[in-house]
């Protein structure tokens, strides 16, 4: 077997997300990966040999930038059918809660969900994914929810599977029964909730299909009880938890969901001052998402400087799902981010990639260090800001996952 590396990138200004803060550039830079797995970042003078003599496979990114693989921590991708309808009832002056409380919103995806094949529903979700890819998105979450049976939400969550051996991306998977309501358990949520509990999360648990488990806890959807329920339930069968919380009020769950040690709590427009402390205690990581309060026409903003006081992680993430983020790039959700959050893009990168990855308790990627998995962009930029100066349009040269080209 050969102790040449599989490949190597030269002349490549890296930003590494070494450290803490800063982008970690490397002005000319290399990058070599063997077996999956990168065995050189650095400078290009400090490699161990010349290039030939190191690598099988040797190309030069000619100055561009050079990044981590992005990582989509938040994203409801797997879903049949659209609700391209109620975008345009918000638009007349319907509500999201008034939507959803007719029949509306989660539940009309549920019903589509349910009604197709896993293959069909594998067709629909691909394009999703594959945008998602074009966009530098190695790793991407997905979560189930729109089944709330069990059979459904175990078929949503086999088809995010086979996603990811579809396309070759990182995959995680979220078990989210407790997203509504269904309407055969109309005016019993605490009746659903033991179901989630004792019947469906125990299924889950035993096909190993789920990461995680998540919940919704709003008026709308979970009471705080309820939702710590189903975090006792998770956390006995060992399955890490994330959040939605404070999204469209304040009922506490980011601060309940950090006493929990949550990996996330994610949206977090109502949090409070106390919320960010005890998430920052607890090392969750906050996930938001400018897609859903572009698409919802929210005003009031996540804050931001209370999260930066306390050292809270930030991360930013698409929300892909067929009724509030209809959204199909992650470096668009960046952008947004920092027009409508004030985010700087230096955070909205850490935050598609260090801490997206906390985000989902992964280890071995977000960074470009000896070590991690070989998910390497190479963009047609030079500065890393213009991955949040962009608004649109696809500016990937090339993408490796794994050290796999995506090309």
């Amino acid at each position: 077997m050969s102790d040449r590396w599989d490949a190597l990138l030269i002349d490549a200004r890296l930003a590494t997300l070494a450290g803490d803060t800063g982008y970690g550039l490397v002005e000319t830079g290399a990058i070599g990966w063997k077996d999956g797995a990168i065995v050189f970042a650095g400078p290009m003078d400090a490699l161990p040999g010349t290039p030939e003599s190191l690598a099988e496979r040797v190309e030069s990114a000619h100055g561009a930038l050079v990044t981590p693989g992005l990582i989509d921590c938040h994203t409801h991708l797997v879903f049949a059918g659209d609700r391209a309808h109620e975008f345009e009832l918000r638009l007349q002056g319907a509500s999201y809660e008034e939507i959803a409380k007719a029949g509306g919103g989660i539940l009309s995806s549920v019903r589509a969900t349910r009604a197709a094949s896993e293959d069909a529903l594998l067709a629909a979700s691909l394009p999703r994914a594959r945008a998602l890819l074009r966009d530098g998105v190695t790793t991407m979450e997905i979560k189930s929810g729109y089944g709330l049976d069990t059979d459904t939400e175990l078929k949503m969550l086999r088809v995010a599977r086979r996603i990811g051996v579809e396309l070759g991306v990182g995959v995680r998977t979220t078990f989210l029964g407790a997203h509504a309501l269904p309407p055969e358990f109309a005016g019993r949520a605490d009746d659903y909730i033991d179901f989630v509990c004792n019947g469906m999360l125990p299924a889950v648990a035993a096909a190993g299909l789920a990461d995680a488990v998540d919940a919704f806890c709003e008026g709308i959807g979970f009471t705080l009880a309820q939702t710590k329920r189903v975090f006792d339930a998770a956390r006995a069968h060992g399955m890490p938890i994330k959040l939605h919380a404070e999204q469209l009020s304040l009922l506490g769950g980011a601060a309940m969901a950090a006493r929990c040690g949550a990996l996330s709590a994610d949206h977090l427009e109502y949090i409070t001052d106390g919320c960010a402390q005890a998430m920052a205690a607890s090392g969750t990581v906050a996930v938001l998402l400018p897609g859903a309060f572009v698409c919802l026409r929210e005003t009031r903003l996540p804050p931001i400087d209370s999260l930066r006081a306390h050292g809270v992680a930030i991360a930013v993430a698409t929300d892909c799902n067929p009724g509030t983020s209809p959204l199909l790039s992650l470096r668009l959700a960046m952008a947004l981010a920092c027009a409508q959050f004030r985010l700087t893009p230096e955070e909205t990168l850490r935050g598609a990639t260090v801490n997206a990855a906390k985000a989902l308790g992964l280890t071995d990627r977000g960074r470009l260090a000896v070590g991690m998995r070989a998910d390497v962009v190479l963009w047609d930029a030079r500065d890393p800001a213009e991955l949040s100066y962009w608004v649109g349009g696809t500016t990937t040269k090339q993408v490796f996952v794994g050290g796999n080209s995506m090309r």
